[in-house]
């Protein structure tokens, strides 16, 4: 298997662990928070998707989804467009409220999409690349796209915990 079929694969099981927890869930439940300063599945899968979002953008070189396609004004957050969640606040992320799963899941979609895309077009020596000389040593775009995973699968398994305690209360 060549990396890049890996990463494909591996971006597929986001999609479908983001997709069982959202899917089917009101949009109370998806705002719920399970105490007052804890993240709510919309944050969690808004959050995830927005990094996605941004960083693959960034690699790709093309405008991010959440513009492009005005889900920024879709969403209508009190927030600034640029906005990901990195470094939210609990008071910031209690302003992420969605009006419903197809929405959420619909921005998600899109991003998924855009990056199944890109990450399917790469070849091994592209993996290669730096993408951000801000750390040391410099960040590659192989290290970058796993470092998305892996924020994804906690951020997926959070919203998957979070659905769990919402729907036993």
């Amino acid at each position: 298997m060549k990396a890049t079929e890996a990463l494909t694969d591996a971006y597929g099981r986001v999609h479908d662990v983001v997709h069982e927890v959202v899917e089917g869930l009101s949009a109370e439940e998806l705002n719920a928070r399970i105490d007052p300063k804890a993240n709510s599945i919309a944050w969690l899968v808004w959050h995830l998707t927005r990094v996605q979002d941004d960083h693959v953008a960034d690699a790709s070189g093309l405008e991010q989804v959440w513009t492009e396609q005005e889900w920024f004004g879709r969403f209508a957050l009190p927030l600034p467009a640029g906005a990901t969640g990195y470094g939210h606040s609990s008071k910031q992320a209690g302003t992420v409220l969605v009006e419903s799963d197809e929405l959420l899941l619909g921005y998600f979609d899109a991003v998924h999409e855009r990056t199944a895309a890109f990450v399917g077009g790469l070849s091994a020596t592209d993996l290669d690349r730096v993408v951000d000389t801000g750390w040391d040593p410099p960040v590659t775009l192989g290290a970058r796209l796993v470092s998305i995973l892996a924020d994804d699968l906690q951020h997926a398994g959070q919203a998957a915990y979070v659905r769990g305690v919402v729907q036993r209360r």
